[in-house]
């Protein structure tokens, strides 16, 4: 995709990314469901010129990822584009491809009933993750990975203009936090997300993926904390 390394940090500059893996967290940096329909006749865009979450599919599904060789299905996305609550996940997983929508199976099953205990409906939130093709061996990203599709969860923030960040996961917090820090260090309290091309800050919170919680049950009760603190900025705002 790009003929030198001077190109692909000119590309992750145009697409906000200011700096990699701080010690602290980065300051720098209900319409109808989207059903990541991708359209092979429309035009090739850069990605700082896309502004519209079908553009932004179609750009990520022809990107040459290692992962989509043996990846089945892309999974980028699902729900509402005008919500002002964002959620991002990890990767996608092999029940995500055959259900074709972030957070499947058990896990979905989980996170639903999160949101609903604190009176959230799934279709109402814009949902998606950090990397849209499972890993063959479902193993986790590499910061490799994590550098490379950076600019398009950049670019989806930027087109959703959300109020708040609700990140489930490692990946997703070393992602847009751009921070080495483990995610128990950095719940309990509100983070700021910036960008060149965003004018205002946005609001982040941190917490446990569902796939986590299904395996250590034990952190359920820091995962509702986390929830209560969501549901509280949201009905304050």
């Amino acid at each position: 995709m790009f003929q030198s390394n001077k190109e692909y940090i000119d590309f992750l500059i145009q697409s906000g990314v200011h700096t990699f893996l701080q010690e602290t967290p980065n300051n720098l940096l209900k319409d109808k469901e989207n059903d990541n329909k991708i359209v092979e006749n429309k035009p090739n865009k850069n990605l700082h010129e896309i502004n519209e979450i079908s553009d932004l599919v179609n750009l990520i599904a022809k990107h040459n990822s290692f992962r989509k060789k043996t990846a089945n299905k892309f999974v980028l996305n699902e729900g509402n584009t005008q919500s002002k609550l964002m959620i991002i996940g990890d990767t996608s997983t092999e029940k995500e491809e055959k259900e074709g929508k972030p957070f499947a199976g058990e896990v979905g099953q989980l996170l639903n009933k999160m949101l609903s205990a604190i009176h959230l409906e799934r279709e109402d939130i814009y949902i998606t993750n950090v990397i849209p093709w499972k890993h063959p061996r479902n193993e986790n990203p590499t910061e490799e990975e994590i550098l490379e599709f950076m600019p398009y969860l950049q670019r989806q923030i930027e087109i959703i203009k959300p109020s708040y960040l609700y990140l489930l996961g490692s990946t997703a917090v070393k992602t847009v936090l751009s921070t080495p820090l483990h995610l128990d260090k950095l719940r309990g309290k509100w983070h700021q997300y910036k960008s060149i091309n965003l004018n205002t800050s946005i609001e982040v919170l941190v917490s446990y993926h569902p796939a986590f919680l299904l395996k250590s049950p034990n952190y359920k009760k820091e995962a509702w904390a986390d929830l209560q603190m969501l549901q509280k900025k949201l009905n304050d705002k």
